[in-house]
């Protein structure tokens, strides 16, 4: 019985020490047990080493282990466990079951119990414990001397899950973490380990599980020899926590400390030196930095350095693309194999997508070393989403999430068309299991023809009735059932009447077919873990009776808990992994990408639910955990170093300057660190860069990213305009692809795309005139649209594109909704003769309340459906009550009457449309409305004030009016005062134009004010916005108590009685008449590029905002400024008195013209 440390820095042959020693004991004839005990995920690498070092006699008496498989052996051997274990699946559904059973006895994780993530947060606390061989009545003991209320409670619900834990696991089974503390009792019996040698390698620490078992191993082997990375030789018990080795150092003081309490001699230590270290022996940089590193103070390196490189990438896309080329680079030049290569990242899940997507361009085979959730398998998605369609009572996201998974035996064009269908006409619930056919009409953008319309109906009831048909039979047994067995195994059932278990054996097949080797083991796994989980659910809760929506929680949880582990497919790969688990094989040369502040090392913020001052204070009171963030910090540094001295030949670091929103990035510590050893370290950047003609052939790696490189190198002197000078190197690549079959179509096809436009600038007049029809009648409104951006124009309302109609209730048709109940209102006004003057607030509510109500009366209204529209119906009411009484205190305030409400212009509408002659003869027939028309008489005058109501913002802008995209109001106020003067012979002037938008808007204020200042600011915030004749009479005739500014109108008065022009939006008589021709003049023009067949891709684009914005369009046009003559129409912002000259020029050339 006796222990031996072997002492060595990283790459001093600790592990060469170990195997050598194993194969002289073979040669040696020794038949004593020979263990080398490893870590798990180092134990096949292990095992190959020992063949390859000590030969095939290796297998006689020599046993690689590590402390799992050494239970699993003392288990077989003397037996003691008869129950099965659970797994992490069965775990965290018992947790589950555990903390809904007791959700109104816990404290602090009351609401924290239903937060996804958190079972697992409380699984991997629970492990904690375990290995740390905490037991419940611990906590227990702790919780009644803590003065801290929030740890109490914490330990208090803690306890309270941990030990029903307990009570309730090992009643049928046994926790696999529980492994460990059981081997540590049965090795006492077990005979396998007697007079044995056993040698412990690639440990840093162990947990006080792992220390129990060596205990006993202490005392029944021949010698426990372990490797300690560490120059070091104990001399002292202080330990400073910031040395590098200080987990190391703690380590062997804790073995020291068994040894001494159970008398157990201690043999020689030995004493590995580095000078050179046996894994550098070819690499004097990678030895100068293993031992200067984290050395202090260091000794710096002056030569250029060339087994050492960092990359100074732009994003993680150029850093992986940059990492591919080098390995393709490596293998050839230095005649390395694919698995001396390794990938590492402290950030594997932001970079193993970027890796598979541009490794498998250029042809590198590789793996990655992690574990793969499953909760993304269409597998696992049917299972669930077909208990939340039962659960939540056939909602559209439930339903078609369930239909969409591949799994089913329906068309993909059937699912669409019954989605459609369902969308638009809002189907959820009880519609879906009526007997009921559906008999909405089946909607779309052309005439299907009654039969066609008929028997599309007829697919859609028969498509819901398989779909309905199984799912109902779940339910029904499923509600049937006396407890979860029964519910499990009615899924069971269910899964195969719909074939599951087919369609996945069908998938499997596809992806051997197509070599994707990965995806077919995935499934493969799939069905058997699902029947382990349900019956690992039937274990925990089989006998309880749950509902549908526990059902399906608890299911969640007990899959997001399983990991798929695969094996590499092939022995030849390039491994890809998290730092963590790095030295699972031997490497020679390492790329560490990411070498990012916060990433490595990683930032340790996160405390979990113990914090670092409760870890403390535990292991005050003798209940040692795991570490703090602090200490774990001071580990991350040792995990840096073994990181940096893992390869043998060459080490390459990379770090972006941005990540994937263009967000600067900051380099590692450990980038400068380096920067200070090796003062000439070949770095290199793809962020500027000027090519070479060595770096031009690096870019030559594979067929496919060469094949893109040289389209993006075309594409560039396309470009600039210089395409027939090509690099002659580019030259020679472009006749390989062009002699080659398979790359010849693609590369003539792709340089075809080079002069693509997607611009189409205008469409035959006989095609026009099919479109929009003849002679040409349009609103007002489509003049505004064609100017933001013909191509949508024409989409709109010459192909009549449309969305997808969904069932819901649109900002628009909100809109509309609230225009029509104010214009019911208005005109019953009329017809009853009341003025707005006489408007009480309290009859106006009730009026509004009965127009809205007779109005959801009338129709099978949206605005019924649901609680939400309901609330937004509410909201609908306050907002038309509120505007109301508000336009009655304007109209109080002037002289100016409403006179006409809803004005329409159309053949059967109250004026005729509005004629315009084109320059061709050809007259133009404009229709709209007008919301509402106040007139002022004075002097003989009728003055005109028209109204817009707006339920959005809309402010007046004059250089919009200029560009042609604000003429609604013009137009009618031209119109008006034409008809007026022509037919009437009434002698009219404008007086104003309005935006009035219909609103209850809330009042911020830092102080308490009353109810008096809030209606004030009420009325200033819904203030009229548009343009006023400057004219200081007719203004007061709009505010008869103006002083200064108006809060109803746009216009201010000072207090010599005149026009503040500055803080005012009026215009003069002349001004408003030059407007009126001018827009005259502006649609004569849209009228004509309209009828030319005008379909240009031209947005417009004014600062910010710009006509894409909310297009839905977009996918069409495919509008792209990268793209030839894809270019924004671009409205420069111009000041009024501007705009005024530029209109008045621009008649002016019209008439010479």
């Amino acid at each position: 019985m006796s222990l031996r440390f072997i002492y060595g820095r990283a790459g001093s042959g600790k592990s060469f020490y170990c195997l050598n020693s194993i194969k002289k004991k073979i040669e040696a004839g020794c038949e004593k047990p020979l263990i080398f005990l490893v870590p798990e995920q180092f134990s096949f690498q292990a095992q190959k080493n020992l063949l390859d070092i000590a030969g095939e006699k290796s297998n006689l008496n020599a046993e690689v282990l590590d402390f799992k498989r050494m239970a699993y052996k003392v288990f077989n051997e003397i037996g003691g466990i008869t129950a099965e274990h659970m797994n992490e699946s069965g775990k965290s559904m018992l947790i589950y079951n555990i903390m809904e059973d007791n959700k109104n006895n816990l404290k602090v994780f009351k609401k924290s119990a239903r937060r996804q993530g958190f079972i697992a947060t409380i699984s991997d606390i629970i492990t904690e414990f375990k290995r740390y061989n905490v037991l419940p009545n611990m906590l227990l003991d702790t919780l009644e001397i803590t003065e801290d209320e929030n740890l109490r409670d914490k330990l208090e619900d803690l306890y309270l899950i941990f030990n029903e834990f307990e009570e309730r696991l090992h009643k049928n089974y046994i926790d696999s973490e529980d492994d460990l503390t059981i081997l540590a009792e049965k090795l006492k019996y077990s005979k396998q380990f007697d007079n044995a040698e056993i040698w412990i390698d690639e440990f840093s620490s162990f947990t006080p599980q792992e220390y129990a078992v060596l205990e006993q191993l202490f005392l029944k082997t021949y010698r426990v020899n372990i490797t300690l990375c560490t120059d070091y030789l104990n001399e002292g018990n202080f330990i400073d926590n910031t040395d590098l080795f200080a987990p190391i150092k703690t380590t062997e003081e804790k073995l020291l400390r068994i040894i001494e309490d159970n008398n157990i001699s201690m043999d020689k230590p030995i004493a590995l030196k580095c000078s050179p270290c046996e894994r550098f022996k070819e690499s004097y940089e990678l030895q100068h930095l293993e031992k200067n590193i984290f050395s202090f103070p260091y000794k710096e390196y002056k030569n250029y350095t060339k087994d050492i490189c960092m990359l100074r990438a732009l994003n993680k896309y150029t850093e992986i693309e940059d990492t591919a080329k080098n390995i393709i680079k490596t293998s050839r030049e230095k005649n390395i194999r694919f698995n001396d290569i390794a990938v590492v990242t402290g950030d594997l899940e932001g970079y193993e997508n970027i890796v598979s997507v541009v490794f498998n361009q250029y042809n590198i085979p590789f793996f990655i070393d992690k574990k793969r959730e499953i909760n993304n398998n269409p597998i696992i998605i049917l299972i669930l989403s077909a208990i939340e369609v039962l659960a939540k009572n056939w909602t559209y996201e439930s339903v078609f999430r369930y239909l969409k998974t591949g799994l089913l035996d329906f068309k993909k064009s059937d699912i669409d068309i019954l989605e459609n269908y369902v969308l638009s006409n809002g189907i959820k619930g009880s519609m879906w299991t009526s007997s009921r056919p559906w008999e909405f009409r089946v909607t779309t953008d052309y005439d299907l023809g009654e039969n066609a319309e008929e028997e599309l109906l007829n697919k859609i009831n028969h498509l819901r009735f398989e779909i309905v048909e199984p799912l109902n039979k779940f339910y029904n047994y499923s509600k049937n059932a006396k407890n979860t067995r029964d519910m499990c195994a009615t899924l069971y059932e269910f899964l195969c009447y719909i074939k599951v278990p087919d369609k996945i054996q069908w998938w499997i097949e596809k992806f051997k077919s197509e070599d994707k080797i990965e995806k077919a083991n995935e499934y493969n796994q799939i069905w058997d873990i699902v029947i382990e989980v349900l019956d690992q659910l039937v274990e925990v809760i089989g006998k309880e009776k749950i509902s549908f929506k526990e059902f399906s929680k608890i299911l969640q949880t007990g899959f997001s808990e399983y990991e798929i582990g695969l094996i590499p497919p092939a022995l030849d790969q390039v491994i890809v992994g998290d730092i963590k688990r790095l030295r699972s094989h031997d490497i020679n040369t390492l790329y560490i990408v990411g070498v990012n502040d916060g990433i490595f090392p990683t930032s340790l913020n996160n405390e979990g639910i113990l914090t670092d001052e409760d870890r403390i204070f535990l292991k005050e009171k003798g209940v040692e955990i795991a570490k703090d963030t602090r200490s774990a910090a001071f580990e991350e540094q040792f995990l840096i170093y073994s990181t940096l001295t893992t390869p043998s030949k060459y080490l390459r670091l990379s770090y972006t300057i941005a990540d994937e929103e263009g967000k600067t990035l900051r380099p590692s510590i450990i980038i400068s660190r380096l920067k200070k050893i090796f003062i000439n370290i070949c770095e290199e950047s793809d962020v500027i860069k000027k090519e070479n003609d060595e770096e031009k052939l690096e870019n030559i790696s594979s067929p496919k990213p060469t094949f893109n490189y040289l389209i993006f190198k075309l594409r560039l002197d396309s470009q600039q305009g210089d395409t027939k000078k090509i690099d002659p190197i580019w030259a020679d690549v472009y006749k390989w692809y062009e002699s080659k079959e398979k790359w010849s179509k693609k590369l003539n096809s792709i340089l075809e795309g080079f002069n693509y436009t997607n611009q189409s600038d205008y469409i035959e007049t006989k095609k026009v005139r099919n479109l929009y029809g003849k002679p040409l009648k349009i609103s007002v409104s489509r003049l505004e649209k064609f100017s933001q951006c013909p191509f949508a124009y024409f989409i709109q309302y010459g192909l009549k594109a449309k969305d997808r109609k969904i069932y819901n209730l649109s900002y628009p048709d909100l809109g509309i909704f609230m225009h029509n109940i104010l214009e019911v209102f208005s005109k019953e006004l009329e017809e009853k003769g009341i003025t707005w003057e006489d408007i009480d607030s309290t009859w106006a509510e009730e009026k509004i309340e009965n127009l809205i109500n007779k109005e959801l009366e009338n129709k099978s209204s949206i605005l019924t459906s649901s609680k939400r529209y309901e609330h937004i119906t509410n909201t609908v009411k306050k907002i038309l009550t509120k505007s109301i009484n508000i336009i009655g205190y304007q109209v109080k305030r002037g002289n100016f009457k409403p006179s006409y409400y809803e004005l329409s212009f159309d053949t059967e509408g109250d004026y005729p449309p509005i004629s315009v002659e084109l320059h061709s003869g050809e007259v133009v027939n404009l229709i709209g409305r007008v919301d509402r028309v106040d007139l002022l008489n004075k002097d003989g005058i009728t003055y005109l004030r028209i109204i817009d109501y707006k339920s959005g913002t809309k402010e007046f802008k004059l250089s919009d009016v200029y560009y042609g995209l604000q003429l609604q109001l013009l137009i009618y106020l031209d119109a008006i005062l034409t008809e007026m003067s022509d037919r009437l012979n009434i002698k009219g002037e404008p007086g104003a134009i309005f935006y009035l938008k219909l609103d209850d808007p809330i009042i911020k204020t830092s102080k308490e004010i009353s109810n008096e200042e809030i209606e004030k600011n009420v009325i200033k915030t819904m203030k009229m916005k548009g343009l006023v004749l400057n004219d200081t009479e007719i203004i007061k005739d709009m505010d008869k108590f103006i002083s200064g500014m108006s809060d109803i109108i746009p216009a201010s008065i000072n207090k010599k009685g005149e026009v503040t022009n500055y803080s005012s939006s009026v215009a003069t008589l002349d001004e408003f008449n030059l407007l009126r021709a001018y827009v005259r003049y502006i649609v004569v023009q849209i009228c004509e590029e309209m009828l030319e067949g005008n379909i240009k891709i031209s947005p417009c684009k004014n600062k910010d905002e710009y006509s894409c914005k909310y297009c839905i369009y977009s996918s069409i046009c495919k509008f792209d400024t990268e793209i030839r003559e894809n270019k924004y129409n671009i409205l420069s912002e111009k000041k009024d008195k501007e705009v005024w000259e530029l209109m008045e020029e621009k008649l002016e050339d019209y008439k010479q013209n």
